[in-house]
């Protein structure tokens, strides 16, 4: 069959002929794959550097997709082979695709929305009426968590990021207060202190960490004995802008913020479960009915050398059909 399929770690993947797989027929089954984006952990994984990096070659690369199975049906899943190749095997876990969605966008959502509606829902556990900060919303995933937090009834949704283009285009998916973090710490932190004030921050969810986590923990701090802080929930699902930062005690003593992670490592079997069989379900559908945009650009599965480490606009999601 055809695939990308890598020779070398820290190499990049090429298109080529490799051994179709077999499926055992008890525990997986066959799924003729039609789309599969490239994210973050595959190329990670691909580089070598990630825990989980490819030990075996040749082999065919990527984490999940999208496709038919063997009856026809059409489904979202995570592969047990690499999944940019024309079959790839899955397990029984699956997620139904609407008819009317078509395939680059089914297969561009799933990990955006693991990185909003977990952080957003499970985590952060949103109640409608709340006000949000997403902290650095112009990625791919930033984009997708404020259309969710709009569709699930939050009030007012605050925005930071470096993007102007795409911090005006928020504000059409349902942002109501945008911050360009390029005007540095003390505008950014007014500029904060100003929404909070009027708007208290409910939840934080943050993909950024680094300097710009900190400006917003130095704004959400009480400043002294006789203020009532707000309690605000910090769910840190990213850190584009740095690993580590200094937090003082001080700062956790003088505030009512609780700060919590968002990922794998966190999310319980159950809430994986939720997540495959009610809330990306539930984001496909949306999506079907236009009600969810994602930003995509497509290439052919021959192309995927070629476009493996290609400088795509930001916020959006590179997919290779297959």
């Amino acid at each position: 069959m055809k695939a990308a399929v890598l020779y070398k770690s820290g190499s990049v993947p090429v298109y080529g002929e490799i051994e179709a797989p077999v499926s055992n027929g008890l525990n997986q089954q066959l799924l003729h794959v039609k789309a599969a984006a490239i994210k973050n952990l595959d190329k990670a994984r691909v580089s070598g550097k990630h825990y989980a990096s490819y030990k075996d070659f040749p082999c065919v690369v990527g984490v999940d997709g999208v496709g038919l199975l063997e009856d026809g049906r059409r489904v979202y899943a995570q592969g047990m082979t690499g999944m940019l190749a024309e079959y790839a095997l899955i397990s029984q876990q699956i997620t139904p695709i609407p008819h009317n969605l078509d395939y680059v966008t089914a297969a561009a959502l799933p990990n955006a929305v693991l990185g909003s509606a977990m952080p957003l829902l499970i985590r952060g556990k949103l109640e409608k009426r709340q006000n949000i900060l997403f902290n650095g919303a112009t990625g791919v995933t930033g984009q997708v968590a404020v259309q969710i937090a709009k569709y699930y009834g939050a009030n007012e949704i605050i925005v930071t990021g470096r993007n102007e283009r795409i911090l005006n285009e928020l504000r059409t998916f349902g942002a109501t207060h945008t911050i360009n973090l390029k005007e540095g710490e003390e505008a950014v932190k007014g500029k904060l202190k100003a929404i909070h004030d009027q708007y208290p921050i409910d939840i934080v969810i943050d993909y950024l960490w680094g300097q710009p986590i900190t400006w917003v923990l130095d704004t959400l701090k009480g400043g002294s004995i006789h203020h009532l802080s707000h309690t605000t929930k910090i769910v840190t699902a990213g850190d584009m802008a740095g690993k580590e930062i200094a937090l003082t005690s001080a700062i956790l003593r003088s505030s009512a913020i609780e700060i919590l992670g968002s990922g794998f490592g966190s999310l319980s079997a159950e809430e994986l479960i939720v997540f495959n069989k009610v809330i990306l379900p539930e984001m496909f559908l949306l999506a079907s009915n236009d009600k969810l945009k994602i930003q995509t650009a497509a290439y052919p599965l021959e192309e995927i050398a070629e476009v493996w480490n290609k400088d795509l606009p930001s916020g959006t999601r590179l997919v290779i059909t297959i």
